[in-house]
C-alpha cells in the first residue's frame, strides 16, 4: 500500500502532500453523501468522499477524483455494478465501503466478509491503496442497538480482510465524534454535513495527509435533559415519520436508488467543472441553484457552526445519535433512505 511517508521530494523541491493521482469511490449512499446537500456539485450532494477528493486535489493539478456510489445498494449490487467500471479506471487510490444495508436487513456478516476478501484482492492487486471501513457503534441508539453484534462482527471480518491485502481501515466503530447526534441526520440512519466533514477529517487523518479541515470537538449539553416522557415522544414521532415508511419500502421492494446514476462516473478535477454525463440530477440541480443562489451558502454555514463554535450542543438533550451507516436521503423527506 503506497503511504505518505513513501515520497522522496527532489532537492529544492516541497514535499507532495500525498502519492495519489487518482480517487475512485465506491458504495452506497454513505460514500454518495447522502445527508450533506449541495447544489452546486454533481448530483446535489457532497460527502465525506467529495470533501476528501477536494483536499486531495487542491495542490496537485493532475489528480482526478470518480464515485461510482449510488444510495440503497446492496453488497452484490455494488460489487456487480462498481467494481469493474472502478477497474478500469485505473485508479491508485480506492475507497470501498459495502455492506451496512446488509448488516441493518439481518445479513450474514461472514458471507459480506469472503466476498469483499475477494472484491479487495482485486482492486489492491495492481498496487493500489484502498479504503475500508468499519461500521459506527449503534450500541446506544434505540432500535439499531439491535444489531449491533451484527456490527461487531463485520467490522471484525474487514479488519482481517485489510490486514491480508495491506488496505486501509477508517475505524468509525472508535470514533469518539460519532457519539454526538449532530452528527447525524433526522432519519437517523444517515449521516448529516457535521457528520460527513468528521468522516472527511478521519479519512486524511488514516492516510496520513496534512490537511486543513475543521475538526469537531465534542462539548457538554448546555441544554436542560430531557425527561422519559420527551424522549419517548420523539421516538414514536421518529419512527411515524421515518421507519415506518422505511419498513413499507422494504416490504415493497422499493429502493431509493432505484432510477439513479453514479453522480462522478468518469475521473475529473473535483470542482469548477461541468456536471459528468451520468448525473441524473445535474440539469435540474444546477437550475435549484441559480434559482436559490444562498442555499449552499446556508448549508456550509450551518455545517461551520457545528465545528469549533459550540453550536454542536444545540440538539437533543445529550442523547446518543440515533444511527445507521449513512446519511440523509433528499428524494422523500418523509421517508428514511437506506444508504
Amino acid at each position: 500500500m503506497t503511504s505518505v511517508a513513501d515520497l522522496s521530494p527532489a532537492d529544492g523541491e516541497t514535499r507532495p502532500r500525498h502519492p495519489w493521482h487518482r480517487f475512485v469511490a465506491l458504495g452506497d449512499s454513505f460514500t454518495e453523501g447522502i445527508g450533506d446537500p449541495d447544489p452546486m456539485v454533481p448530483g446535489g450532494h457532497r460527502g465525506w468522499a467529495d470533501r476528501v477528493a477536494d483536499e486531495l486535489g487542491r495542490d496537485a493539478p493532475d489528480f482526478s477524483y470518480a464515485n461510482l456510489a449510488i444510495r440503497g445498494r446492496l453488497y452484490k449490487q455494488i460489487l456487480d455494478e462498481q467494481l469493474e467500471p472502478a477497474l478500469a479506471l485505473n485508479a491508485d487510490l480506492i475507497s470501498i465501503f459495502a455492506g451496512g444495508n446488509d448488516v441493518i436487513r439481518r445479513g450474514d456478516p461472514d458471507e459480506i466478509a469472503s466476498a469483499m476478501d475477494d472484491a479487495v484482492g482485486r482492486l489492491a492487486a495492481d498496487g493500489a491503496t484502498v479504503i475500508l471501513w468499519t461500521g459506527p457503534d449503534v450500541g446506544d441508539t434505540a432500535v439499531f442497538n439491535l444489531i449491533r453484534g451484527r456490527v461487531a462482527i463485520y467490522n471484525e471480518n474487514i479488519r482481517a480482510v485489510a490486514r491480508r491485502h495491506g488496505a486501509a481501515v477508517v475505524d468509525l466503530w472508535s470514533l469518539p465524534a460519532l457519539t454526538h447526534s449532530v452528527m447525524w441526520a433526522e432519519d437517523r440512519l444517515h449521516f448529516s454535513p457535521a457528520g460527513h466533514q468528521a468522516i472527511a477529517v478521519e479519512v486524511l487523518d488514516t492516510l496520513s495527509v496534512p490537511h486543513g479541515l475543521d475538526r469537531f470537538t465534542l462539548h457538554d449539553d448546555e441544554g436542560e435533559e430531557r425527561t422519559r416522557r420527551e424522549v419517548r415522544h420523539e421516538d414514536i414521532q421518529w419512527a411515524r415519520q421515518y421507519l415506518g415508511p422505511w419498513v413499507v419500502r422494504r416490504i415493497r421492494g422499493v429502493s431509493s436508488g432505484d432510477g439513479i446514476a453514479p453522480k462522478r462516473p468518469q475521473p475529473s478535477p473535483v470542482f469548477g467543472q461541468a456536471m459528468p454525463p451520468g448525473s441524473s440530477a445535474a440539469d435540474p440541480v444546477r437550475a435549484a441553484a441559480d434559482a436559490a443562489g444562498t442555499a449552499v451558502d446556508t448549508v456550509r454555514a450551518a455545517a461551520a457552526e457545528a465545528f469549533g463554535a459550540g453550536k454542536a450542543d444545540e440538539e437533543r438533550g445529550g442523547q446518543s445519535p440515533q444511527g445507521g451507516q449513512a446519511s440523509k436521503d433528499d428524494q422523500t423527506p418523509a421517508e428514511p433512505k437506506d444508504h
